[in-house]
C-alpha cells in the first residue's frame, strides 16, 4: 500500500473545543445577589417562605432569571452551604494550618470557637439541618462540609503526633473535641440563642478538654 493510500486512510483530527464562556459580570452579580436573598430567608423566622418564587422577589429578580442560574431551590440551598464555608470553616482550617506549635494552634482554634457565631449564621445552621433532613442533596453537601470541620480538629491533634514523633493515633483525639464542640455549641444555642461556645463557661472546658487529651495521650 503507498504512503499516499495509507495517510488517506487516517481519521481528521477532531475539532478543538471552544473554551467555554465565563460568566459575565452582570450574572455573577445575579446570582449574588439570589444567594444573598436565600440566606435571608433561610435565617427568617418563616421557613415556609423558602421558595424559589420568594428568592427571586426578595432578590428584584424575575422568577425565570433565578431559574436560569438556579434548577430549584436545593441548587439554593447548596449554593448557600458553599456561600457560608468562608465564615464557619475556613477561619478554623486557617487557625490550625497556621504557624506555631500545638499549644499555639490549640490556643487559637479555642479563641476561634470563643467568638459568638452570630444570630443569622447560628438560625442558617438550624435551618440546613432541617432541610437536610427531607432532601438527600443537602444532607450530602452538609455532611460533606463537617466531615471538613472535623478533620481541622484531627489535623490539630496531627501536629502533637508530628511533635512528639510516636504513635499516637490523633484521629479519635480529634473527633472526641469535635464532638466537645458540637455538644457545648448546643447548650449555648439553647441557653441565649446565639450558637456561641464561650458565654456559658464552653471556652474553658474546651481548653480543658484539649490540654488533658494532650496530656494524656
Amino acid at each position: 500500500m503507498s504512503a499516499s493510500a495509507q495517510h488517506s486512510e487516517v481519521p481528521p483530527a477532531p475539532p478543538a473545543r471552544a473554551p467555554r464562556p465565563r460568566a459575565s459580570a452582570k450574572g455573577e452579580q445575579t446570582r449574588a445577589r439570589l444567594v444573598a436573598a436565600a440566606r435571608t430567608l433561610l435565617a427568617g423566622e418563616l421557613s415556609e417562605r423558602f421558595t424559589t418564587r420568594n428568592v427571586a422577589a426578595l432578590s428584584g429578580v424575575s422568577h425565570g432569571m433565578c431559574h436560569y442560574h438556579f434548577q430549584d431551590r436545593t441548587d439554593l440551598i447548596l449554593a448557600v452551604i458553599t456561600d457560608i464555608h468562608p465564615e464557619w470553616i475556613t477561619p478554623l482550617e486557617e487557625a490550625v494550618s497556621g504557624p506555631g506549635t500545638f499549644e499555639e494552634r490549640a490556643e487559637r482554634v479555642v479563641e476561634l470557637l470563643g467568638r459568638p457565631e452570630g444570630a443569622e449564621l447560628s438560625h442558617l445552621h438550624s435551618a440546613l439541618h432541617w432541610h437536610a433532613l427531607n432532601d438527600a442533596r443537602v444532607r450530602e453537601a452538609l455532611e460533606a462540609e463537617y466531615r471538613r470541620w472535623r478533620a481541622c480538629f484531627v489535623a490539630l491533634f496531627q501536629v502533637l503526633a508530628d511533635e512528639r514523633g510516636g504513635g499516637l493515633d490523633p484521629r479519635p483525639l480529634g473527633l472526641a473535641v469535635a464532638a466537645a464542640v458540637d455538644g457545648l455549641a448546643a447548650m449555648d444555642s439553647m441557653a441565649d440563642g446565639t450558637g456561641a461556645v464561650p458565654g456559658s463557661g464552653g471556652e474553658p472546658v474546651l481548653r480543658t478538654l484539649i490540654r488533658t487529651l494532650a496530656a494524656g495521650a
